[in-house]
């Protein structure tokens, strides 16, 4: 799969809203819920290379359900 756009993050694991991969200054990127705030670990990268595979990595983290979350009991 070389095309980004391709790639699909299903709802929250947690409260099934609507999920973002969002990037952080350039050296990470993680998937989180725009609802309730959960996310997957940061993934980093070094390049634009390393930064498609990391979007990939986090992309199936959320979608596997690997993610942190503040919920009680979590």
């Amino acid at each position: 799969m070389d095309n980004i756009n391709e790639l699909e993050l299903f709802d929250c694991p947690v409260c099934q809203g609507s999920g973002l991969i969002e990037e952080e200054n350039g050296w990470c990127v993680y998937a989180s819920c725009l609802d309730c705030g959960t996310h997957t670990a940061e993934v980093p990268f070094n390049n634009e290379e390393e930064k498609l595979e990391a979007i990939r990595r986090v992309t199936n983290l959320w979608n596997i359900g690997k993610v942190i979350s503040g919920a009680n009991g979590e």
